[in-house]
């Protein structure tokens, strides 16, 4: 049975969809992937195997399996309902946590912050049709991970980032050459209030509107280079400009290697 949850939201008109296979064991690859197409979320979670709260946990887009997806973990933990999980991804094992009143918390596997090269970087602002006037100096190009690729650009204007209009199969042959999962874009509102948007065209979908593992990398980058302190709970805005409003809440904890980020799902009516 194929469940529904929106992501990151308390509204099934908002957040993030995601598909929510919880007996994926008779499900070989091929007919994963042919389920993430025919549902068309962005991604869509099959719970493979199933030891106690252990749990073989896979992600498949539209157009592909992706190593690690935020918001389909957060839909299927709450689908599974409050207690402690351990999903096991392709990327690393995942804890999870849902309270009783919903909320769920993923801690990432551990993040990491690399050099996104100059020419990667040019590439990729043509294919958004953006300049380098527009990025924010006080947040510099990265790729960041915390269970999969993410490059982080951010702008100095929320108009800028609301006028999002990206050459898409461009942006895929980049994407795909590198190995990234989205692209996060960020506008900082605050010193711990983050506006974001993140193409999504290498799973066959123009836009995330909530983007969990993205969220966690985000998250690292900020601690990583100094932006945000050990200790922090940040906010993430997402899905405002497509009308599937998402809150994301990322949160560091002193020495904890690992990016919490927390957030409820409710199911969408059939």
């Amino acid at each position: 049975m194929i469940e529904k949850y929106a992501a990151f939201t308390g509204s099934p008109d908002g957040g993030n969809p995601a598909g929510v296979v919880l007996d994926a064991s008779g499900l070989d690859e091929s007919r994963m992937l042919r389920i993430a197409a025919e549902l068309g979320y962005s991604e869509t979670a099959f719970v493979t195997e199933r030891a106690g709260d252990r749990y073989r946990v896979r992600y498949f887009s539209p157009l592909a399996e992706v190593p690690f997806c935020g918001h389909a973990t957060v839909a299927t933990a709450v689908a599974l309902g409050p207690g402690e999980h351990l999903f096991v991804t392709n990327a690393g094992e995942v804890p999870v946590t849902v309270d009783s009143t919903g909320v769920a918390t993923l801690t990432s596997v551990v993040p990491s912050v690399a050099a996104l090269a100059d020419a990667d970087l040019a590439t990729l602002l043509g294919t958004l049709r953006w300049s380098p006037a527009d990025l924010d100096p006080a947040l510099p190009p990265r790729v960041a991970y915390a269970g999969a690729h993410h490059p982080i650009v951010a702008v100095t204007s929320r108009a800028r980032l609301a006028r999002l209009d990206y050459d898409v199969p461009a942006l895929k042959e980049l994407m795909t050459a590198r190995g990234w999962t989205t692209v996060q874009l960020v506008y900082r509102d605050g010193p711990t209030v983050f506006d974001v948007r993140d193409p999504f065209p290498v799973g066959g979908v123009y836009e995330d509107p909530a983007t969990g593992a993205a969220a966690a990398a985000l998250g690292g980058y900020l601690r990583e280079l100094g932006i945000v302190g050990d200790d922090a709970t940040l906010l993430l805005r997402q899905g405002d400009d497509l009308g599937r409003p998402s809150r994301i809440t990322v949160r560091l904890v002193p020495g904890e290697p690992g990016v919490r980020v927390s957030g409820t799902a409710v199911p969408i009516p059939a």
